[in-house]
């Protein structure tokens, strides 16, 4: 890591960046490599053009795209002039998109023609009526007739800088400005548009790189989504700090990401445990050396200790971290430590980060003893002043900075901290309070099982009961009744799930994580209860 001062702006990162370390490469983008230098001459042409449009400081655009070069040259184009970026997803659609694009008031959309199949700039035109804060439409890649349709990136980037303009457009960053605004996954209700500053996203990302202890020489194949905290600042940002490269991986496929492992060998693997299960379960694996590894970091939905015993199987050289963090944390605030124990690595999330704080507190509103169930809260490191647009003002952060994070757990006498699961998730079934991660993490352990999740639905009876989505593994064959009778031998047997649901596929967030608010919304169908 860099022993010079932290900048206080995403701007003055970059730039700071590029002088420290201007012709090492910082992106590779489908084989073309991208220096600091380059990333930062290119983001201060394409700021002049954003100025050009009449954009500035407290404006926001929006960006649809894939992890490609153009996303960041946006993103650190946009930031260093004090404009903030709305992070808009390419698997997000009209209801999605309406709802974000009026509610943050993006006043332009920068976005990839088409992806899948699906033609963006064509819902953007049938949206222009109900969007009337929108005064650009910028495309990112090339239209087939550059002489017509709307505005281009490349127009912008080949914009000659101009340095005065830009010098006094920065001049006036504050730390405390809107950088990016990342919608929640929204289990309950619309999403909510979290505000993350530029002092809360690089607080985070200097927290983690001191953490791994990331150096220059790391090199990382990234496919957590720019739009979300898991790729912009526990990736682009932490890299950036430390002069590290990231390879973008434009879309999560198992066999790409190998291929390019075997191309271009990593130093951290880091990503959600859906791809790492699928990462490993893929028949290119046993091809793939991952000794160049040093570190492997799983994030963004609580890993199995079946997962994490799989990867320091095939990683033995390499330390594995668990890594917890939201939206409102703006990245990372828990981690393992490196003096973690196996049992502590399989079962905690980890510790705090050293520049955080954190609460549990009970229903009454005490702090809890250790080892006593409650609430997760959090202030300091990474932690944003709170939502933006609609949202504003909305619960999840109190008056003393303490952010609450909905989730349930409790710490040990030694400061580790073990996850419980949301508040909404937990389930009250005959009386005794469910936890789903727990079923969850005993049902990952059956040789059949590849995915797993679970909710608590109404029951007449007992007042709520646990339902279980399970995913086989390729090849397995598994029965409700199996599942129930490996968990009966395992669990209290209010614990034992009442309803199995066998599934081919999981709903998954745009981050990856499995979107347990979608099989909620399934939670009115008639799905029989099984004897207990």
């Amino acid at each position: 890591m860099t022993t010079t001062p932290p900048p206080a702006t995403i701007g003055a990162a970059l730039r700071q960046a590029s002088q420290e370390w201007g012709h090492r490469t910082a992106y590779l983008c489908e084989q073309q490599e991208h220096s600091f230098g380059e990333t930062e001459a290119t983001s201060a042409r394409l700021a002049c053009g954003l100025l050009g449009l009449g954009l500035k400081r407290g404006d926001r655009i929006g960006v649809i795209a894939l992890n490609q070069i153009e996303w960041l040259q946006l993103f650190f184009a946009a930031t260093r002039i004090g404009i903030a970026v709305v992070g808009l997803s390419v698997r997000y659609r009209e209801n999605e998109i309406e709802h974000m694009v009026n509610d943050s008031a993006v006043k332009a959309v920068f976005t990839v023609q088409e992806c899948e199949g699906f033609d963006f700039l064509a819902m953007l035109e049938r949206l222009a009526p109900r969007m009337p804060g929108l005064l650009h439409v910028g495309l990112i890649d090339e239209p087939p007739s550059p002489e017509a349709g709307p505005l281009r990136l490349s127009v912008l980037a080949a914009i000659a800088t101009d340095s005065a303009a830009l010098a006094g457009a920065e001049a006036q960053v504050e730390p405390a400005d809107l950088a990016m605004v990342i919608y929640t996954s929204g289990t309950t209700g619309r999403p909510k548009g979290a505000g993350l500053s530029h002092h809360s996203m690089l607080a985070a990302a200097l927290a983690q790189a001191r953490h791994v202890r990331m150096t220059q020489t790391d090199h990382i194949q990234l496919a957590l989504p720019f739009n979300h905290v898991g790729g912009i600042t526990c990736g682009v940002l932490t890299f950036l700090l430390s002069g590290g490269a990231c390879e973008l991986v434009s879309a999560f496929k198992a066999d790409r990401m190998l291929a390019m492992m075997r191309q271009h060998p990593p130093t951290i693997l880091s990503g959600v445990p859906t791809m790492a299960t699928l990462l490993l379960m893929h028949p290119d694996a046993a091809e793939v050396d991952f000794s160049s590894i040093r570190l492997v970091i799983v994030g963004g939905a609580t890993a199995d200790a079946v997962l994490l015993e799989q990867l320091q199987a095939r990683m033995p050289q390499a330390s594995v971290m668990n890594l917890y963090g939201m939206s409102e944390t703006s990245g990372a605030i828990v981690m393992t430590p490196w003096d973690a124990e196996r049992e502590d690595l399989m079962q905690s999330i980890g510790r705090i980060l050293d520049t955080a704080e954190m609460r549990v507190v009970t229903r009454d509103g005490e702090n809890a003893v250790a080892g006593e169930i409650g609430e997760l809260w959090f202030r300091g490191a990474g932690v944003c002043a709170g939502y933006v647009g609609g949202a504003a003002g909305a619960d999840g952060f109190d008056a003393q900075g303490w952010l609450h994070s909905g989730d349930l757990g409790y710490v040990d006498e030694r400061g580790f901290i073990y996850l419980k699961g949301r508040k909404k998730d937990m389930y009250i079934q005959g009386g005794f309070n469910v936890y789903p991660a727990e079923i969850e993490g005993v049902i990952a352990r059956h040789p059949a099982v590849m995915m797993v999740a679970g909710i608590g639905v109404p029951d007449p009876v007992m007042g709520e009961i646990g339902r279980y989505y399970v995913v086989p593994k390729p090849g397995c064959q598994v029965t409700q009744e199996e599942i129930r009778a490996y968990c009966a031998t395992r669990l209290a047997d209010y614990k034992v799930p009442r309803q199995v649901v066998l599934r081919d596929t999981l709903p998954l967030t745009p981050a990856g994580k499995i979107h347990k608010a979608v099989l909620r919304a399934e939670s009115g169908a008639n799905f029989p209860s099984l004897p207990s």
